[in-house]
């Protein structure tokens, strides 16, 4: 007979999250990498607990939904400041990558314009100075309100389930371990 192994009770979020994520206390040490140990002071900022994952998930998630240049240095410049973890916070930028960046800006406009009242304009992109003068003004500003609110809305839940799903899978091992001491007294 076959004995599957199962995971341990006492597996943590954080142990989960740590095999996922790099080493990269070890990479900070790497030559190339020096001049960013200093700005890295905050324990938050490359530790696993429930407030710098639940931050790092809100930041992560809302500059994903902005439409801007930068996001990655935009989401680790967050993250230091607020005491995010910071690889957590860089890698949910790539919510909004190559694939999925079409149908995520096109949502937000229409979020965005329907709540401005503006009709619904059907464009194609010429990146040309007179694209952007004549009707980058009537697609960027339903883009921009619709792409605010929507990474508000979704960076709040995802901030919100985090601090849920942590807190609720610390009871859950409380409770296991609490249920197997009660079976080993005599």
């Amino acid at each position: 007979m076959i004995k599957l192994k199962s995971l341990p009770s006492k597996n943590m979020p954080r142990k989960f999250i740590r095999r996922l994520l790099p080493d990269l206390t070890a990479a900070l040490k790497h030559p190339s990498m020096r001049w960013a140990a200093p700005l890295i002071r905050d324990p938050n900022i490359m530790h696993l607990n429930r407030e710098s994952v639940s931050l790092a998930v809100f930041i992560g998630v809302l500059i994903a939904f902005l439409p801007i240049p930068g996001q990655t240095f935009v989401a680790a410049g967050l993250a230091i400041w607020w005491g995010a973890n910071l690889p957590i916070s860089i890698s949910l930028i790539w919510i909004s990558n190559p694939l999925t960046i079409a149908p995520l800006f096109y949502l937000t406009y229409k979020v965005g314009a329907a709540l401005l009242g503006s009709e619904h304009i059907v464009f194609t992109v010429s990146l040309t100075w007179e694209w952007f003068s004549g009707l980058g003004h009537q697609i960027l500003l339903p883009l921009m309100v619709g792409s605010a609110l929507c990474g508000m809305v979704f960076a709040v839940t995802g901030y919100l389930l985090i601090n849920y799903l942590w807190r609720w899978k610390v009871i859950s091992n409380w409770e296991k371990r609490k249920l197997a001491r009660q079976r080993l007294k005599p």
